[in-house]
């Protein structure tokens, strides 16, 4: 979703490397991420300087990583896919919950160098800004290669990448799934319908640790030493 913005996308192409190591890159996404949302203060303020700092140095032709638009898309992007996961395989948010979250996240743009007044104020703008981009964006060829090149690493990842591209056609908005050129049909929806339905049941059963994040991906109580500053 994030690199149906061409910029984004083109930000990717030229400075992630997902290619040559994509569990890396996968582990310095989620490690600062969960240190913003669970981390101590001190863990916040230290994952927060190594996103920045990489993002001062994501820059080329018609983007910059520190542009706020930019920043407020990616961010977005998350919110929705949260908000949206948790729906679909845990249980719908009361509005208030809902609203809550959002408060949390816009002070995490903030921290991120997104502008108060740049996010959308409250839930309701927050979907109408959410409408309103992905009607307007068009996927770039740059982007297709970037989604085929994910979803067939020649890696061990390669049979989860198979289920996510998956869950990734079914939960795209259908403009998107369309230019991205993504398959899907009614079997597949039943099929993801089927699988929700079962995460429902199942995610209240389970104990609390299986339901928290795994250790390995905290922050170490000492801090965020084993954080990278790699794209």
């Amino acid at each position: 979703m994030q690199i149906a913005h061409p910029a984004v996308a083109a930000a990717v192409a030229e400075h992630s490397s997902f290619r040559s190591d994509p569990l890396q890159r996968l582990l310095r996404t989620l490690r600062p991420t969960l240190a913003i949302a669970f981390g101590t203060r001190a863990q916040v303020r230290r994952a927060v300087s190594l996103i920045n700092a990489v993002h001062r140095s994501v820059t080329g032709p018609g983007y910059s990583a520190t542009d706020p638009a930019l920043l407020l898309w990616v961010l977005a992007t998350l919110i929705d896919t949260s908000l949206l996961m948790h729906k679909r395989f845990v249980h719908p948010l009361r509005p208030a919950e809902v609203e809550a979250y959002y408060g949390d996240m816009v002070l995490a743009g903030r921290l991120l160098g997104i502008p108060p007044e740049r996010m959308p104020a409250g839930m309701s703008a927050f979907e109408t800004y959410m409408d309103d981009t992905v009607e307007s964006l068009e996927v770039s060829n740059t982007a297709r290669q970037l989604a085929a090149e994910l979803f067939q690493p020649a890696s061990p990842l390669a049979p989860a990448m198979w289920l996510l591209r998956g869950l990734t056609s079914g939960l795209l908005p259908a403009t998107l799934r369309e230019q991205f050129e993504l398959p899907w049909s009614p079997l597949r929806e039943a099929s993801l319908q089927a699988a929700e339905k079962l995460s429902r049941a199942v995610v209240p059963l389970l104990p609390t640790p299986l339901r928290a994040p795994p250790p390995f991906l905290m922050p170490p109580a000492a801090g965020l030493d084993v954080l990278s500053s790699g794209g």
